[in-house]
Parts: structure tokens; sequence; C-alpha cells
């Protein structure tokens, strides 16, 4: 068991409450993060915790606003990795892929703080399409990303309108079935192999026309 903190410099509780909630929720399941546990590990009484957060889930939903951030700045690092010295179709591709790999090493190296980001509990608006345009988080790199490709020709227009719902749904499908399902039992190069094979298929069949 973590020993309590006793000492933050003065006003900055509510920052030091969210940097020992953050560290918390990456070792142990969401339901383990409560105020007042989080109080004791800053070294601070749980009623002068409440001061800053009116209850659990607000202290949650601060946990799942850092994390989309973190996963938003590691999608942003993974697409500047792309070489721009090809075509403007391989470049597309290439963010896409990059985009969709940021999110599932998110997913596979911080599990705890996954769960906590989608949680329909503690997800503020930020992960829908209208809010994170706005915001810059997952959802507004993704969209950005695909209507790339729609301007360089890797999706035809007519199936841009829920690409991101399809990309989205399969590739945090491939996430949770790793974190919590037969994926994570195989070998990593076996489970990257899989991946890779998803992006392929998504790929051809963003590209194919609609029937």
């Amino acid at each position: 068991m973590a020993s309590p903190r006793t000492t933050y410099h003065h006003g900055n509780l509510r920052s030091a409450l969210i940097d020992e909630a953050w560290e918390l929720a990456r070792t142990s399941a969401p339901e383990k993060v409560t105020v007042r546990e989080v109080a004791r590990r800053a070294g601070v009484s749980h009623n002068a915790a409440y001061r800053h957060f009116a209850d659990r889930q607000e202290l949650m939903s601060s946990i799942a606003d850092r994390a989309l951030a973190t996963l938003a700045e590691m999608m942003r690092d993974r697409i500047a990795t792309v070489s721009t010295d090809q075509d403007p179709a391989s470049i597309a591709r290439d963010r896409f892929r990059e985009t969709a790999r940021a999110y599932a090493s998110f997913a596979i190296d911080e599990p705890h703080l996954f769960q906590v980001a989608f949680h329909a509990e503690f997800s503020r608006p930020g992960v829908s399409p209208d809010v994170s345009e706005r915001r810059g988080g997952p959802y507004a790199i993704l969209h950005s990303v695909l209507d790339e490709m729609v301007e360089v020709g890797e999706i035809p227009p007519e199936r841009r309108s829920d690409a991101e719902m399809v990309c989205w749904a399969s590739v945090h499908g491939f996430a949770e079935l790793c974190i919590k399902g037969p994926l994570g039992l195989l070998p990593e190069d076996e489970r990257d192999n899989i991946f890779e094979r998803l992006l392929v298929t998504l790929l051809h069949g963003l590209k194919a026309p609609i029937a």
C-alpha cells in the first residue's frame, strides 16, 4: 500500500489529487480509485478532496480527460513519424496506420487508463464527434486523417460519413480483445500480425465503392 504524502504546494491540491488518482488509475481497476483513497495518498482528509471534486465521477472524469489527451498526443507523435517523401496517397495511408497503431499501443500499454478513458460513466463530451473536433481529441485526429484519405482518393466520398465509427469500432474491438480477451494470450509478434491484417482489411474496405 502506498504511503500517504504529507506535503503539497499550497493552492495546488486539485492538481496533486489528480496526479495521485492518475497513478492509482494506471495500476488499478477503475472501481479501486476512490476520492477517499486518493486523498489518503495525497496526505489530506477526504473532506479537503471533496472541496475540489463534487464526487468520484468528477474525479474520474478528470482522469479520463487526461487519458484522452495522452492518447491524442501519442497519435500526433506517431503521425509525425510518417515520411512525406512519398506520394500523397501513401502518406495518407501511413498516417491512418500510425493513428490506429497509437490507439492500440496505448490500450495495451495502459489498459487501466484505457478503460477509464472510454468508460461510459466517466467519459465527458470530447469523445463524441462534435466536441472532440473542437478540442483536438483522438476522434478529431481520426476525423482529420480520414478527411485526408478522401482528398487523395483513398476513400470514396460516399463512404466518408460513417468511416470514423467503422474504424473506431474495429480498432477498439481489437484493443479490448488484447486487454481482456484471447488476443492477450498470443505472442506479441503474432498479435501484431493480426493487427496489421486488420488495418489492411480496413483500408481495402474503406476504398471499395458502395455497391
